[in-house]
């Protein structure tokens, strides 16, 4: 087993871009999926739609 190298300045703000990088994309698609749930509420939940629901709200969210 090899020893760990100490975080340098470079990896600690490489590894904190890269955590808020995931935090950003999991509260878009927190959203998305939000907003997808609403369109096919709309249409009263009828099979079929669900792609069309999630890339409108796709481009929603975007905006």
């Amino acid at each position: 087993m090899e020893p760990t190298k100490p975080l340098t300045k470079s990896t600690r703000k490489k590894a904190t871009v890269t955590a808020n990088n995931e935090h950003i994309q999991e509260e878009r698609y927190s959203h998305i999926a939000v907003a997808a749930y609403y369109k096919a509420q709309v249409r009263g939940f009828q099979p079929g739609h669900e792609l069309d629901d999630w890339l409108a709200a796709e481009a929603e969210v975007k905006q």
